[in-house]
């Protein structure tokens, strides 16, 4: 049986950017090679198979469906509970945010430690298409980078972070950033389209999952890591990365701190293979993430042993 991956991209060319620039694409170069047979919203679902069997699921909404939650998740339940993976294709903007990026980062909502199922490998097959496609394309100001773990369905404080864990689906962001020019740059765009094929391309590398922890949001040491590989086979997958401010926010300093992030560990597929965390962070946070290595039994390192990965030691 074939794999299932659906992505969920806004088609409304009066909210927001980016994502019906990624539709038209997907149109223009054939993407859209079969008919769903299936209808999302009122709109119609178009599909792709690749010659492996696997299949794409492109699915119209008429905003960002992060933040139609409430009302769309029992049709996202009904048709698409069964794929293998899932994402939302928007932009990203922010105070300070990093300009010409190409980004993916999970999902959760750290405060409430409500988290969203994680599959680095997949995650990882992503991002290493988007960095042959930013080169292919010829973006050498861009970069391909991943995020702390957030999630916009709680913008405002509107929404309701438990959710998240009602699609059982993982799902993963999948933006341009952050400023008009970069979201209306058709190359740009163009990555996002010709790499939401090839989640499922795989180089077969052992890949040891991570968790994340400390930083700021685009922590680069996290977002480097993602393309580290070494020996002949190893590589690692980085997915939920808990950045300082969230932690702080979150007050995981407190006697449900274990809990939550703990409940972070149970979200990413096979469980993890490390802890890595930012020196810089208080001490209480050091603490947690000392108490999570004990529980999980795994090793923990400070961010700056990710440059020396044949000197890690795994259990």
């Amino acid at each position: 049986m074939g794999r299932k991956a659906v992505y969920y991209i806004n088609t409304n060319r009066e909210y927001g950017y980016v994502s019906f620039h990624v539709w038209d694409i997907l149109q223009e170069e054939g993407f859209f090679t079969e008919e769903s047979g299936l209808t999302f919203d009122g709109q119609a679902v178009m599909q792709h198979t690749d010659r492996a069997g696997d299949t794409f699921y492109f699915v119209p909404t008429k905003r960002a469906i992060c933040l139609d939650y409430g009302r769309l998740l029992g049709e996202m339940n009904e048709k698409f509970a069964d794929a293998d993976i899932s994402g939302m294709v928007t932009w990203h903007e922010g105070a300070h945010a990093l300009e010409r990026v190409l980004t993916v980062h999970s999902l959760g909502d750290v405060n409430s430690g409500n988290y969203g199922g994680a599959k680095p490998r997949l995650m990882r097959n992503l991002m290493l298409a988007m960095e042959e496609n930013r080169k292919a394309l010829g973006l050498e100001d861009f970069r391909v980078v991943t995020e702390a773990t957030h999630w916009s369905g709680v913008h405002n404080d509107k929404g309701d972070p438990t959710l998240l864990n009602q699609y059982p689906v993982p799902m993963m962001d999948i933006e341009v950033g952050s400023e008009p020019e970069s979201w209306e740059n058709r190359d740009a765009c163009r990555v996002l389209a010709r790499s939401l094929t090839k989640i499922f391309t795989d180089d077969g590398r052992k890949v040891h999952n991570l968790l994340c922890v400390g930083g700021v949001h685009f922590e680069p040491n996290f977002a480097e890591a993602v393309f580290t590989q070494w020996g002949e086979e190893e590589a690692f997958g980085v997915t939920h990365i808990l950045a300082n401010q969230w932690l702080v926010s979150g007050e995981y300093e407190n006697e449900s701190g274990l809990e939550r992030a703990s409940a972070c560990v149970d979200a990413i597929e096979g469980g993890i293979d490390a802890i890595f965390f930012h020196d810089k962070m208080k001490a209480c946070y050091k603490d947690l993430v000392r108490a999570l290595g004990a529980k999980y039994a795994v090793p923990i390192y400070k961010h700056q042993r990710l440059r020396n990965p044949d000197t890690l030691e795994w259990n």
